[in-house]
């Protein structure tokens, strides 16, 4: 018994240092962002004025609007896409192509950021001479990004779309409805919570994306985590460890709101699947 309690224990302890390892850094970026001194990692004192600073920063803050906006036209974007490569994948079974389709949806997955970085900026040079293509800026990045978050959207709903109950469709189906009004009224309000988690994820990728933006982006769109970038290697800035504490409490927001918006959708699943069973008994 005593043996299963010290094992207890060290699993515990393996635990909180892992949770450390991942989080304490975080904390700590936090709670310097009040440091009142110029130097990010000396405290001396309590004070807010480098939020402040923050937002009269100009360039900082048209690269945050930048960053901003490409994420969620990316999003969207990705969100659209990633929904009908999954359709395909997961309603369409059999078809001429569809191992080679998969590996090309997916392969971003596995390719490393420089390489795709650097592909992406060979195809958007030479599509340059085309007549009316986007000059590298903000349109390339939103390209890019479209590119690589894809894949990611397309398996969070491939995977949802295999535990969907192909039944329900084909009800309906049979009873009358057009494939389109299956997908409005029965196949996207289930898959809703796995939309939700795709399009912020999607959100999250193309915001912390360096690498890639740094190879497609024009003089004129530099992001919010390339400028990030350019200013830490002259030195840390306590208005970065400020930026950092809103972009983590942003984030911590939306991650609650996720999870709360997936778990209603699980519990409404749940109750709709105990209904339909008692209907049928």
């Amino acid at each position: 018994m005593s043996t299963m309690r010290g094992y207890r224990w060290m699993g515990w302890g393996a635990l909180a240092l892992g949770f450390a390892f991942l989080y304490l850094p975080i904390l700590l970026l936090m709670v310097f962002s009040f440091n009142s001194s110029r130097l990010a990692t000396v405290w001396a004192g309590f004070s807010t004025r480098w939020y402040g600073e923050l937002f009269n920063d100009r360039a900082l803050m048209d690269a945050l609007w930048m960053s901003l906006k490409v994420a969620f036209w990316t999003a969207c974007a990705a969100t659209v896409l990633g929904t009908m490569a999954a359709m395909v994948m997961t309603r369409f079974r059999h078809f001429r192509g569809k191992s080679a389709f998969s590996a090309l949806i997916t392969a971003p997955l596995v390719m490393p950021d420089v390489i795709l970085g650097f592909s992406l900026m060979t195809l958007l040079v030479s599509m340059g001479g085309i007549p009316g293509f986007p000059a590298r800026g903000a349109a390339t990045i939103w390209i890019a990004h479209v590119t690589f978050t894809l894949s990611f959207v397309t398996v969070v709903l491939s995977s949802r779309l295999q535990e969907l109950d192909i039944s329900l469709e084909e009800a309906a189906m049979d009873l009358g409805a057009s494939r389109l009004t299956v997908f409005l009224k029965i196949t996207l309000p289930i898959i809703a919570p796995a939309l939700l988690a795709g399009w912020l994820l999607a959100f999250t990728l193309s915001l912390d994306d360096v690498v890639i933006a740094s190879f497609v982006a024009g003089p004129s769109s530099t992001t919010l985590p390339m400028k990030v970038f350019a200013s830490v290697r002259m030195g840390i800035s306590p208005k970065i460890n400020a930026l950092a504490t809103l972009m983590v409490s942003a984030v911590a927001v939306a991650a609650v709101i996720g999870w709360y918006v997936t778990a209603r959708g699980e519990k409404r699943r749940q109750r709709d699947l105990l209904l339909a069973r008692q209907d049928n008994g």
